[in-house]
């Protein structure tokens, strides 16, 4: 379906946790665009079914699975499921993540670890059933991790966030050194300040959102769609030899 082979995705069986809005959302529309058949994995299963249906209108097959993964009897048959209907799964996008803004001095270890268990222990336990599944299939596979800016610069009041994104890139080098041997790269994707939902709160503050912007030598928010290119890139053959590695896509925040 791509015209450069080397981006050619069809065929190919992606996975998108968190998959149903935001930037999940616009990776799943860029693998579909290349090929791909999609599984959406998220809790809410109107929404799933919304997504599909946009990502079926591209022409692939989208597949609505009802996921919490906060949970690891949810991740596992979310990952049964997947193979049960699309036969197989060969990339894995673990974006799915919550954040929760409190004073840290004053946070119980109740509501920190409410955020690591979806953030961090959601994506390990993703990322070790696809993975597992890969390895027994043979042929290798791709696996992706969604972290943010905040894993550099830290976040006032949100301290579990943080602290479960900067710990995705230790995971993810750990990963891609063991699963090298089956052909599995590991890479983690690490967006700036982009335009979604989650940031409507940020984007109505006139100030922060001008800082920001004239932070960004891209001098804009991104947007949704700037994660479709990235994402076939790293579910494709192009990315063969590439793992291990943190790509930060926001327009050059963190380098100005």
């Amino acid at each position: 379906m791509g015209a450069n082979p080397l981006f050619d995705l069809d065929g190919h069986v992606a996975v998108v946790t968190g998959g149903n809005k935001g930037i999940g959302l616009g990776m799943a529309r860029g693998l579909a665009r290349a090929g791909a058949n999609v599984a959406l994995w998220s809790r809410s299963q109107d929404q799933n079914e919304a997504a599909a249906a946009e990502i079926e209108a591209l022409g692939v097959r989208a597949l609505p699975v009802a996921c919490d993964v906060g949970s690891e009897a949810s991740i596992q048959q979310a990952c049964a499921a997947t193979v049960d209907a699309l036969g197989r799964i060969d990339s894995c996008f673990a974006n799915a993540g919550m954040g929760d803004y409190y004073k840290p001095l004053n946070a119980s270890l109740e509501r920190w670890r409410r955020v690591l268990e979806v953030n961090l222990d959601g994506t390990f336990v993703t990322l070790r059933e696809v993975a597992n599944h890969m390895v027994a299939r043979g042929g290798g596979g791709k696996l992706v991790t969604i972290s943010s800016i905040t894993e550099r610069f830290g976040a006032a009041k949100q301290p579990g966030y943080a602290a479960s994104k900067a710990a995705l890139g230790g995971l993810v080098r750990s990963l891609a050194i063991e699963l090298a041997r089956h052909d599995i790269q590991v890479n983690n994707v690490q967006p700036g300040w982009i335009e979604t939902d989650a940031t409507a709160p940020m984007r109505d503050n006139e100030l922060l959102s001008t800082t920001v912007v004239k932070r960004t030598p891209a001098r804009r928010w991104g947007e949704t769609s700037d994660f479709e290119g990235i994402a076939v890139y790293l579910a494709s053959a192009a990315s063969r030899f590439h793992t291990g590695d943190t790509l930060c896509v926001d327009g050059g925040y963190s380098i100005f």
